[in-house]
């Protein structure tokens, strides 16, 4: 069997010319600003963005990326702000590559620009262990997606989304699904379900991270109040990003080994792709949230699920860390680490709410489809269109004497 799947391809451009890095500043500047008011302007529809920001000197793959995109934010995933980064967004009519094998970079990208002869090519250093994936998109193999390009520091990184065949993994249809959640106190959470009961729940920290990135903002800052040289201050960039990539890898490798242990095991992931639009929380705890690599945590656990034969599964995000696993009603999440159960009759009281995120998420993946959580004296009505058919009802109290507590999990 055969099943398409989707990858995001990760470059770095080579370090441009002073013309060509004037010219991407001026280019993303300009999108933020056009995204800023077509989202300000409450356009929900192809039509009314496009009025908004045909204006702008705009190439015409970033006018059709907004003109999809907005409507998302407003319809989909209820956008009430969005982050001042905000990555330039193409559509794959600009993934437009040339190869040669005697170049130091071998495959260059074509920035579009607004008007007529104004293109240039600026190369691309690929992350090697992705190279049969590009190999794959530039021989025609592979379908290319959206792209995104996000400024970060003195370098730019590239994403490509690209949609590939790969064999589906031979299943006894008796499948295990591995929830992870994807946070900053705990970096990853995993719940195995079976029979719906979590099982064996696998909380890695995200302590390191934090006091790392918490470490490189306070260093840098000196720096440059000091006016430390561009060197120093990109060798010391360098080497907290690599310490940070370390954590990253060592932890997604736990998560897969993780995953490994149980019988024909399925991960589900939360689809994080508008994370920053769906974060509701303080401006400080947002820039300490958008800061951390949600989707490179993701990525990495995929890339080395596909390596060990495992199939990758997305679900909406919506609601699964204020669910109760257990009776599906929405319940309270106060305090980070602890979720609580509003319902009586449930026998969830307290848990942990890290490991109740990541159940209710492998839980999601029901072939009847996914479903509202059910709250006495409101609308169960589908919010989207992801796959949800029906609102829950209430199900029956569970017959389980014991429940996890808080403390078997804490730190």
């Amino acid at each position: 069997m055969v099943e398409t799947v989707t990858k995001t391809l990760e470059a770095t451009l080579a370090p441009p010319t002073q013309g060509k890095a004037v010219r991407l500043c001026r280019l993303l500047s300009t999108y933020q600003e056009a995204l800023g008011e077509a989202f300000d302007s409450g356009a929900d529809t192809m039509g009314g963005v496009s009025d908004v920001v045909t204006p702008y000197d705009l190439p015409y793959q970033a006018k059709a990326a907004l003109c999809s995109y907005v409507p998302k934010l407003r319809k989909t995933y209820n956008a009430r702000e969005i982050d001042d980064e905000h990555p330039l967004r193409l559509t794959n009519q600009a993934a437009k590559f040339d190869r040669d094998g005697s170049r130091h970079y071998e495959i260059c990208w074509n920035v579009p620009l607004p008007g007529y002869g104004t293109n240039f090519w600026i190369p691309l250093r690929l992350n090697p262990e992705q190279q049969t994936l590009w190999d794959d998109l530039l021989e025609g193999d592979a379908k290319a997606g959206e792209i995104q390009l996000q400024q970060n520091r003195r370098s730019w990184v590239f994403h490509i989304a690209v949609e590939y065949e790969v064999d589906e993994p031979d299943t006894d249809g008796d499948e295990t699904y591995i929830g992870f959640d994807i946070g900053e106190s705990a970096l990853i959470t995993g719940c195995a379900l079976k029979r719906n009961t979590p099982m064996n729940p696998i909380l890695i920290s995200g302590n390191q991270a934090r006091h790392l990135r918490k470490e490189m903002f306070t260093t840098l800052k000196r720096l440059q109040q000091r006016g430390a040289s561009e060197w120093r201050v990109d060798e010391r960039f360098d080497h907290y990003q690599n310490a940070l990539t370390d954590i990253v890898e060592q932890a997604t490798r736990s998560a897969v080994k993780y995953a490994k242990q149980f019988s024909n095991p399925v991960i589900v992931m939360e689809d994080l792709s508008f994370i920053r639009e769906r974060l509701d929380y303080s401006k400080f705890m947002n820039r300490r949230l958008h800061a951390w690599a949600f989707a490179r945590l993701q990525g990495r656990i995929e890339d080395k699920a596909a390596e060990e034969g495992v199939r990758v599964e997305y679900v909406h995000a919506a609601y699964t860390s204020k669910t109760c696993h257990e009776c599906g009603h929405i319940g309270r999440r106060s305090v980070q680490a602890e979720f609580r159960c509003t319902n009586d009759e449930c026998w969830v009281s307290e848990y942990q709410g890290d490991i109740n995120a990541a159940a209710n998420i492998a839980g999601r993946v029901d072939p009847w489809g996914e479903s509202v959580p059910w709250k006495p004296e409101r609308n169960d009505m589908p919010r989207d269109g992801s796959g949800r058919d029906t609102a829950t009802v209430h199900r029956k109290t569970s017959s389980k004497p014991a429940q996890m507590t808080l403390s078997a999990y804490s730190d």
